[in-house]
């Protein structure tokens, strides 16, 4: 039985961030669950394919954070408790729907969960998704501690069945990754039998039904006010003179470091746990007394803006502080040094510089950038595509996935990129206004996320380029997860139709379709040169098995490769590639045999065929 499951209420359990949220949602009757994995919310999914196995859970991988949304909100609108989960740029691709969604709402609960990622650990920007809230008109919750999140999870349920709306939990990356104990509670039951009233002059988002829909949220959102005031989640600790307002995570680091400034007894703490809308009343009650406020919060200053026009309502003319040179960024994570020196200069704390370590002794680490892993696939198609255009000039425009990676020396094959689906779109335009030939990149599972969209653009408005499709068998970046055009048979797993990408390629009427085996270097490289030829939009597919998925499955390894005496020292494996199974040991080209996956492309690259397999 999956560790998430067990009915053992009071037992401790040590687990990582995403898993106290999963559990929480268990704990709540969760009965449907969709997403499109993204980190920092992956380990949640995973957690949730898994329990799927075993309980009458209802999951999905969706095609994309849209499609995901509005599968939860057909389930949650039949009276079934569902979540949704991405990370924080899959709501911006769910936004369409989520705005009306909140117009509409619900009937069970739902739960939209977005992981945002401060710093950009995984990511291309580091958007707040807490605007998303006051945007649409949602609830927005913010735990700070693990055992909080699971707790959290089942007050989302609840609130949104009060409320009849969905409710968004924002997470970062420091509660879905990090590790603590939680204490299991009592599963409920799930509903798994949903029913359907016909209410199209409720549930038909015509403007005539929206305009009345619209007062509604606004209404419910006045309630909503009334309870977050209300809430446990929103409380006050100490009672300073002085102010500081936290959520999520940098609740943590504020009593860590009045802890150590000495200074705990001087500072009162607001936590806002339940942050859309902000409790009126509490935070102009904290207000009373204080000589200045500062906010900490990550991000954008969402509570500090919201707390400033909450002040000047009740005529509070305290200074209210938050982002700034000597205190807050907006951009990056917080860490205990950069708060205790914004608590210490706000308020004029003394500080003690912390002593500095002698590293003199210790030898430089040496620098250790992002790369591809020995063997991938995608190494293979961009050296192919290089060689097969020759000196034809090339613009990649790239997307998103481990071959974003190809942005590095000696690969060099990414030039732009914007979001999901945007290699063949801007691609396109592109294509229109400059002279070099371009040839774009997408994943599989990228493909099918976003990336049909801006093939049927280049189709009929007859643009001129070549996209890669690079089809590794798995949406490889996240995690391994299934993508519609995987083998899940091979996962094990029943009841799925796979989709074939060449048949969908082919249906939107591209003309040129070619289909490479990336390891088959040389006919790579000819097909490729037929490809990048053809006047109008012509499609390469380049099918090979992500080689660590390979080995997940159990399929038979290749024999691993080795450099004999032959080699005259040309490096073009070395500098062709960039494969972190090679080295440079003693001024010779060497190759790990236990990193070396047996892809045979550096043996096929070598002009004195010195490379070549090591014999049991």
């Amino acid at each position: 039985m999956h560790k998430l499951l067990l009915d053992q209420p009071g037992k401790e359990m040590l687990v990582l961030g995403n898993e106290a949220i999963a559990r929480g949602a268990i704990e709540a009757g969760v009965a449907c669950a969709t997403t499109y994995p993204g980190t920092p919310s992956s380990e949640l999914s995973l957690a949730f394919f898994q329990m799927a196995k075993e309980s009458d859970l209802y999951f999905e991988y969706s095609t994309n954070e849209k499609v995901a949304l509005e599968v939860a909100a057909a389930t949650a609108n039949a009276g079934i408790r569902s979540m949704c989960v991405m990370k924080h740029v899959g709501v911006n691709v769910a936004a369409d729907a989520l705005m009306t969604l909140a117009y509409i709402g619900v009937k069970g609960g739902l739960v939209i969960l977005t992981a945002d990622d401060p710093f950009m650990f995984s990511s291309q920007n580091e958007q707040d998704n807490r605007y998303y809230g006051k945007m649409a008109g949602l609830c927005v919750l913010e735990p700070s501690t693990l055992p909080e999140a699971k707790e959290m999870v089942k007050y989302a349920f609840d609130l949104s069945e009060k409320l009849g709306e969905p409710v968004i939990m924002r997470t970062t990356t420091r509660i879905n990754h990090s590790t603590g104990a939680i204490t299991l509670g009592e599963i409920t039951q799930p509903n798994t039998k949903g029913s359907f009233t016909k209410d199209p002059f409720n549930l038909v988002a015509i403007p005539a039904v929206s305009r009345r829909l619209h007062t509604r949220l606004l209404q419910r959102m006045a309630v909503a006010e009334k309870i977050t005031d209300e809430t446990e989640f929103n409380f006050v600790e100490g009672g300073g003179s002085l102010g500081v307002v936290v959520n999520g995570v940098s609740y943590n680091y504020v009593c860590d470091a009045l802890k150590d400034l000495g200074v705990a007894d001087k500072v009162s703490i607001l936590r806002i746990g339940f942050s859309n809308p902000m409790p009126l009343k509490k935070v102009t009650e904290f207000l009373k007394g204080k000589e200045k406020i500062l906010v900490a919060e990550e991000g954008e200053p969402f509570m500090e803006e919201a707390i400033r026009s909450m002040a000047q309502e009740v005529g509070c003319i305290i200074p209210i502080k938050g982002k700034g040179p000597e205190l807050f960024s907006r951009e990056g994570e917080f860490d205990p040094a950069g708060v205790r020196r914004a608590i210490a200069n706000f308020f004029g704390f003394p500080i003690k510089p912390a002593g500095s370590l002698d590293l003199s002794d210790l030898p430089v680490i040496p620098a250790r950038p992002p790369n591809l892993c020995a063997g991938c696939t995608h190494r293979a198609v961009f050296y192919e595509v290089k060689k097969a255009a020759g000196d034809m000039e090339i613009m990649h425009p790239t997307d998103i996935g481990c071959y974003t990676l190809g942005v590095l020396p000696p690969l060099s094959s990414a030039d732009f990129l914007i979001c999901m689906g945007s290699s063949v779109s801007t691609g396109c335009g592109f294509s229109k206004f400059i002279d070099q030939k371009v040839v774009t990149y997408i994943g599989d599972s990228t493909f099918f996320h976003s990336g049909i969209p801006g093939l049927v653009n280049a189709v009929h408005n007859d643009h001129n380029l070549t996209m890669v499709i690079l089809d590794n068998g798995t949406t490889a970046m996240t995690g391994h997860q299934p993508n519609p055009g995987v083998d899940r048979e091979a996962m094990g797993q029943e009841g799925f139709h796979r989709i074939s990408i060449e048949n969908v390629v082919r249906g939107l009427g591209v003309e040129s379709i070619t289909v490479i085996k990336p390891y088959k270097v040389q006919k790579s490289i000819e097909a490729i040169q037929e490809a990048l030829a053809f006047k109008g939009v012509s499609v390469i597919i380049a099918q090979e098995i992500c080689p660590l998925y390979a080995k997940a499955l159990k399929r038979p390894a290749r024999k691993p490769f080795r450099i004999t005496d032959k080699c005259k020292d040309h490096r073009v494996c070395v500098d062709a590639l960039g494969c972190p199974a090679m080295f440079v040991e003693n001024n010779k080209v060497a190759i790990k045999p236990s990193a070396c996956t047996g892809c045979a492309v550096c043996a096929q690259v070598c002009p004195e065929h010195a490379i070549v397999p090591i014999r049991d």
